[in-house]
């Protein structure tokens, strides 16, 4: 059969052999063929083929080629890569009625294929994965790796009927079966096993069965040469294997050399012969399949010593942010000094490491020598400072069982598959378990009771604080919004009776037209509702009472961003109802509005980071001569009255505590906003933040982001409620905080594996294909990480909000005081302006909080590593540990990166404060 015609569903095997000499290869359809094999093609017809929602271009292109290149005889092997029904799989699932479309259209392409080709042609009907009951693939799942093979030709193939039910063939014996029919040699690092029944000609039973013999012998010597000379550079594979392997080819060459001498004397009669050419050719099977076996089985190595060493860097640098932590409050030089010490070990180290290797076979591996010698510093550093106070660091440690017993349970548990697969319902539950075990904590501790009188202290009773229900109120609230956080799940393969949240597929796929509303309004309105609780709190602490850019970008941008989403969301539900002209306006659209939202979000983030005061200085001079009462805080408007909170700096409090002392009637300044100014930053930056994950996810996935920032809300106030130093943020507020991220990690539609990413949002804004593929990545992962974003950016407030929640909750009508009397009382809440008089305690703090979140980021990613390697021949790594792994690894990443910018963004903070007093003290 000289020529081959392959319709596919996706790519074949990479050692496809493409443009083999003298054979004209012509191409048509996916263009990822053309970064694969550039200019390999005798002619080609390329169609872009990234964007998942396109499900027409690709093959509307390989129908308007393929009938008038299939007549014109100019080519040997012609492949058509249609590509609609796995897009269609990927935007609307395997049972949604464009699929059934798709199908059709595939379907009266082949029966018009099959009228235009010869007799001398062999069709081929494959694809390269199939999908799950969402459309999608990636994993190792039945369904996922399974996909039929359909071979067609109008001359017989098979001697005898096919059997009943079809054979299952791996996909790389597709390779040297269509090199032999082209006549050309299979490629060199090929292990497949040829396809015998397409060779079985169209004599009787003994003649096909020897020219499937032939090609039975033609593979066997392909591979015999490939691991001989593979075994000669690797060195990998088992040598006893190897040898049994040899004496299987020896034996089946030999009998088959015999068996054609006897074929040509004719000393065999048909029986017989029938018989011999049926056992050798289940020889050549049985060496092909056990050559194939071993391949598998050792190309999955792994280096021992380099794993241990990347474990043993992990484990030390999350001892060593652990251990800085604790040390970057101390003042004691010993640990300055100590700091020689991880230089000198490592130096050490590494010269050793070194010169063992140096002086071996094996010579010197640079990547494992920087591992340990690292590592070895770092363990240095620890000795010394353990060896200080050694009672204190144990008792302190003890101390930490309580918030660290949660953590390690949890990292513990990754060593089990059943974890990880269930870890979407653990992560809240270990969530819930840490609130709940800290309020009885401070229950235990005596901080939610205070004694009621003699009579009562003698005889034990003591009542419940107010606080105590105020608390009890978030802890409800809080397990409200875990409970349901779990209508917007994602399915695992793993758990068939699981049935995906109806939440995250878009609002397209629904056909209700009144449901469709509904839930169109609801998110609209939600989000509305999200912009207006962020601009109340910032009315309330006084942040929206200048007129700078900011302030103006809060007030009329927040709302322009909500319009533009919302409209996004409107074209997008329905632009595959609308027709004509309308159509293309739709297409304009969805591509505008999203711009439009990237721009906004864009140009405030701009101002945040330019101007980040939002602070309204009130000058409050009065003219010369008259009397004047100085300015003390007390509500002149109902501006004041309601919303604007006077802050004054310590040396203006106390240079108008001088003031009144001397009767002056100098002029006074009042700063509004000036208490939250770091906290409002913070939070202008992740409701932006916000709008552009939400803007990456499906319409109704906007309601999960809108628990996560009330379940952020409530954990802030949690912890204000119940923190100790004020300096400093406890374990338990760092492990809750990033049990959060993990949390809504699953909630929002995601899981670790493959098949769950959200392809979607690299075209969101975006209606033709990329020129590159940096900007899709971070599209992509800006949506699978957009918790761990949130959450990172957001890790300073966990500093902050204490202070912010230092001024009352009302602003009530109190008994008249002496002016000194409220001047102290403004100095009892000066709530953020406290970091400004201790700004070597600031600084301190943001490091501690920075080293905590990363500590517990560092061993997390510590148990995936650790489980991957110790579980590396464990019959799940690849389908659970390994996903898991790449996953905590990229979230560590971006974690890492984005604490960093949150972090930069309240040092930003706290320079232009610095930048307003001087302008101020110059007045």
């Amino acid at each position: 059969l000289p020529k081959c015609c392959s319709s596919t569903g996706g790519c074949l095997p990479a050692s496809w052999p493409v443009q083999p000499a003298g054979r004209r290869v012509v191409f048509m359809g996916d263009d990822t063929w053309e970064g694969l094999f550039p200019k390999k093609f005798f002619r080609s017809y390329f169609f872009p083929s990234f964007n998942v929602k396109d499900l027409h271009t690709v093959d509307d292109g390989i129908l308007q080629h393929l009938y008038p290149t299939v007549d014109s005889g100019e080519w040997d092997v012609l492949i058509a890569h249609f590509l609609g029904v796995d897009h269609c799989g990927h935007k609307h699932g395997p049972d949604h009625p464009e699929m059934a479309k798709k199908l059709t259209q595939m379907n009266e392409m082949l029966r018009s294929l099959v009228d235009h080709l010869g007799n001398d042609t062999l069709l081929l009907v494959a694809g390269d994965h199939g999908m799950t009951e969402t459309g999608d693939h990636g994993g190792d799942s039945e369904k996922e790796v399974n996909a039929a093979l359909f071979v067609y030709s109008k001359t017989p193939l098979f001697v005898t009927v096919p059997p009943e039910e079809p054979e299952a063939i791996p996909q790389v014996n597709l390779v040297p079966t269509v090199a032999l029919l082209l006549g050309v040699p299979i490629p060199y690092s090929n292990i497949g096993e040829v396809m015998a029944e397409l060779f079985s000609g169209d004599g009787d039973a003994v003649s096909a069965a020897l020219q499937q013999l032939s090609v039975y012998h033609i593979n066997a010597k392909q591979v015999d040469r490939f691991l001989h000379s593979y075994s000669l550079v690797a060195q990998d594979l088992p040598a006893e294997q190897l040898q049994h392997l040899q004496q299987l080819f020896s034996s089946a060459v030999e009998e088959h050399t015999q068996l054609l001498a006897q074929v040509q004397g004719a000393t065999l009669v048909p029986p017989e012969l029938e018989s011999r050419l049926g056992s050798l050719i289940s020889r050549f099977q049985l060496y092909l399949r056990e050559a194939r076996a071993l391949c598998t089985q050792s190309w999955a190595r792994f280096h021992l010593l380099r794993m241990v060493g990347g474990c043993t860097l992990i484990a030390t640098s999350c001892l060593l942010c652990y251990m800085a932590s604790e040390l970057s409050a101390s003042s004691d030089s010993f640990y300055r000094s100590c700091l020689l010490y991880p230089l000198l070990w490592g130096l050490m180290v590494a010269l050793l490491l070194g010169l063992a290797h140096a002086f071996t076979q094996e010579g010197l591996d640079l990547l494992l020598v920087s591992s340990w010698a690292a590592a070895a510093s770092q363990l240095g550093f620890f000795w010394h400072w353990w060896g200080r106070h050694p009672k204190q660091r144990l008792q302190a440690w003890l101390g930490l069982a309580f918030p660290m017993g949660i953590l390690l349970f949890r990292c513990g548990a990754m060593f089990s598959d059943s974890f990880v697969v269930a870890e979407a319902r653990v992560a809240p539950f270990l969530l819930a378990s840490l609130v709940m075990l800290l309020v009885g904590k401070l229950h235990w501790d005596g901080r939610l009771t205070v004694p009621e009188g003699p009579k009562q202290q003698f005889l034990g009773f003591s009542s419940y604080r107010r606080e105590i229900w105020y608390l009890l109120c978030l802890v409800a609230m809080l397990l409200i919004c875990v409970r349901l956080s779990g209508f917007f799940h994602q399915c695992r393969e793993e758990i068939p009776q699981c049935r995906p949240s109806l939440f995250l597929s878009p609002l397209a796929s629904l056909r209700n037209t009144r449901a469709k509303n509904l839930f169109y309004l609801l998110c609209v309105v939600l989000l509305a509702g999200l912009v207006y609780a962020v601009r109340s709190w910032l009315r309330h602490y006084g942040n929206l009472n200048s007129s700078d850019p900011l302030v103006l970008f809060v007030r009329w941008g927040f709302p322009l961003v909500v319009l533009c989403i919302a409209c996004y969301w409107a074209v997008a539900s329905s632009a595959d109802d609308s027709l004509g002209k309308l159509q293309e306006l739709v297409q304009v659209a969805v591509v505008a509005f999203p711009w439009a939202v990237y721009g906004l979000a864009s140009m405030g983030l701009l101002l945040l980071l330019c101007n980040p005061m939002t602070v309204f200085a009130k000058d409050t001079r009065e003219s010369p001569g008259s009397i004047v009462t100085p300015y003390l805080g007390v509500p002149t408007s109902e501006v004041d009255f309601l919303h604007v909170i006077p802050q004054i700096y310590k040396r203006m409090q106390e240079s108008q505590k001088s003031r009144l002392e001397r009767g002056s009637c100098r002029a006074t300044v009042a700063a509004y906003g000036l208490g939250s100014v770091y906290s409002a930053a913070l939070v202008i930056a992740l409701t932006l933040l916000g709008f552009l994950l939400m803007l990456l996810h499906s319409e109704r996935l906007s309601l999960a982001f809108l628990l996560l920032f009330l379940e952020a809300f409530v954990l802030l106030h949690i912890h204000s409620r119940a923190r100790g130093l004020p300096f400093s943020v406890p374990w338990y507020a760092v492990i809750s905080w990033l049990l959060a991220a993990s949390q809504f990690f699953y909630s929002t539609g995601h899981q670790p594996i493959f098949p769950a990413i959200h392809w979607n949002a690299a075209f969101v804004g975006f209606h033709l294909d990329h020129s590159t593929n940096l900007l899709p990545a971070v599209l992509v992962g800006a949506n699978t990480f957009a918790s761990h974003i949130l959450f990172a950016v957001g890790c300073p407030l966990l500093l902050l909000w204490p202070f912010v929640c230092e001024m009352p909750s009302s602003q009530k009508k109190k008994p008249k005081k002496e002016p000194r009397e409220e001047l102290q009382e403004v100095e009892e809440h000066m709530m953020e302006m406290r970091l400004r008089e201790s700004p070597e305690k600031f600084s301190t703090a943001l490091l501690q909080l920075g080293l905590k979140y990363l500590f517990v980021l560092g061993t997390q990613l510590l148990a995936c590593v650790c489980a991957a390697m110790i579980l590396r021949r464990h019959l799940m790594v690849w389908k659970v540990f390994a996903p898991k792994f790449l996953f905590e690894s990229l979230g560590f990443v971006v974690s890492s990166i984005c604490l960093l910018l949150g972090i930069s963004l309240v040092m930003r903070v706290d320079c232009a404060v610095s930048t307003w007093f001087n302008q101020l003290q110059l007045r």
